[in-house]
């Protein structure tokens, strides 16, 4: 284990320091200062190489974690990346984006601060591309077999890497004009500057994965023609239909879904020019939604230059301690200050939006907004508390219903379920031979570290399907919910 008298010495729970806010909302760069070797040894320290880890049980990618922390601990880094990437194919996504479901099922969390896994995962894996560690695994040998990956986010990328690795000949399809999904366009600088994407996909070009970025499988190419191109298809297109707010006044201009925002946000940072770029300069801005999408958009308005930036989430505020009802190991709902939230604005709990409220020529100028009160388990306005909060700009932030389907034709078109998402066997095959599907295409909106486990689990079930058998590791089932996976999520 890492120092046997470590959780016991180190009972502080130490993390690097956001840049200060005056300074970090000038630009889009990630808001955490570098972090010490010191410190973050010491806090590897702190993990108890549990009997039974439970971090494992909280992590869908059943990453090692006590093994790397106590390589960490040891100075070891380069034997700590190579357990890192022996269950996880891009740490450095998960550690900068990933709510860290580990850490709620971490033993020491029981009656300390938990270990810090997120920011030991990060670290290692930054060393590791800084120090040329990251090298390219090109396949001994090639299989013959041809695989297409419709879709570039976390879920598709990690089974087309497993997949060339395998020594399969992969071509992942995007409609998007750069490779990356919502890593490119839906997740801003500030949580996840693109150059860490970029390092990602350069090793798997030197690997042999073939990116077709640009191309819409349901329009530039048929499903079914793609499907008798390639011996095998894994959907991975994500859950990006928006949930809307259909109440009055909804079609006003200025009201936009958070997409459509931050995508365009994306590609200016990047350098491109956007024409009629919605923008928060100057304006007062609304965000309805109180998630990780929500608080994105309250960053990027900040870095804007938002007059004023309001957040309305219909619920309840969370409390700041675990609820009786979320036990450890699972994961609780709690109070979350993040980055974005302490750059400014106001955050609204209980608020219910009654209508979008019009000026002279048809913009939004307002919204009328009433408490949110419970009646038989449903959440409705609260008639005699209505009031209205100034708006230019409005941005819903309230999650995905599903993925987009309207492109499937002919044989290919999958089954739907209930909850609108695409059905698929426990192999992760659909009803159409040779076409799988994983990450939020089949489970639903959920985390980042599900898209990678359900992406490296459907591309063992490919593998096996293409050539009989498979060494490709398998950490989760198409049904599985973790320990830590917050109810309604997965």
């Amino acid at each position: 284990m890492a120092d046997p008298k470590g959780f016991l010495t180190t009972t502080e729970r130490e993390l690097p320091a956001r840049r200060p806010v005056p300074v970090r909302i000038m630009d889009w760069k990630e808001v955490y200062e570098p972090g010490s070797r010191t410190v973050l040894r010491r806090q590897a320290g702190r993990c108890m190489d549990c009997g039974v880890p439970f971090c494992h049980s909280g992590c869908p990618l059943g990453n090692l974690i006590p093994e790397w922390n106590d390589l960490t601990w040891r100075g070891e880094d380069r034997a700590a990346i190579e357990r890192l990437h022996a269950t996880n194919n891009f740490p450095e996504f998960t550690g900068r984006l990933c709510p860290a479901p580990c850490e709620s099922a971490c033993v020491l969390s029981i009656n300390q601060p938990a270990v810090t896994i997120k920011q030991v995962e990060v670290s290692i894996i930054d060393e590791a591309f800084a120090k040329g560690w990251v090298d390219p695994q090109p396949p001994a040998r090639l299989t013959g077999k041809t695989v297409a990956v419709v879709g570039s986010g976390p879920a598709g990328l990690a089974a087309a890497q497993q997949l060339t690795r395998a020594g399969h000949t992969v071509a992942v399809f995007e409609r998007d004009d750069r490779i990356g999904g919502l890593l490119r366009y839906g997740i801003p600088d500030f949580k996840m500057e693109k150059r860490h994407l970029e390092s990602r996909l350069r090793q798997m070009q030197e690997e042999g994965t073939r990116f077709r970025a640009g191309v819409e499988i349901g329009k530039d190419i048929s499903w079914d023609e793609l499907r008798s191109r390639y011996d095998a298809v894994l959907v991975a297109t994500g859950s990006t239909v928006p949930r809307d707010l259909p109440i009055p006044g909804r079609d006003l201009d200025g009201v936009h879904f958070a997409m459509e925002y931050l995508v365009e946000s994306n590609k200016a940072t990047a350098g491109d020019t956007v024409s009629d770029q919605i923008t928060a300069e100057g304006k007062h801005v609304v965000v309805i939604g109180g998630g990780d999408t929500g608080a994105d958009c309250i960053g990027t308005a900040h870095r804007q230059g938002a007059v004023s930036v309001t957040n309305l989430a219909i619920g309840r505020q969370p409390g700041d301690t675990r609820p009786d009802h979320q036990p450890w190991p699972t994961m609780p709902t709690l109070f979350e200050v993040q980055s974005a939230h302490e750059e400014g604005g106001e955050r609204h709990y209980l608020a219910s939006t009654v209508e979008f409220l019009s000026n002279d020529v048809g913009e939004v100028r307002a919204l009328r907004v009433a408490e949110t009160e419970f009646v038989d388990g449903r959440r409705v306005p609260k008639s005699g508390t209505e009031r209205e909060i100034p708006a230019d700009l409005v941005l819903i932030a309230m999650g995905f219903t599903g993925p987009e389907t309207d492109g499937f034709d002919g044989e290919t078109r999958p089954t739907i379920t209930d909850r609108g998402n695409i059905h698929r066997e426990n192999d992760y095959q659909t009803a159409v031979p040779g076409v799988f599907v994983a990450g939020d295409a089949g489970r639903g909106q959920s985390l980042i570290v599900w898209a990678i486990a359900e992406g490296r689990a459907a591309a063992a079930a490919m593998d096996r399907h293409l050539m009989g058998e498979t060494m490709l590791p398998s950490p989760v089932g198409p049904n599985d919910v973790a320990l830590s996976v917050p109810p309604g999520v997965g």
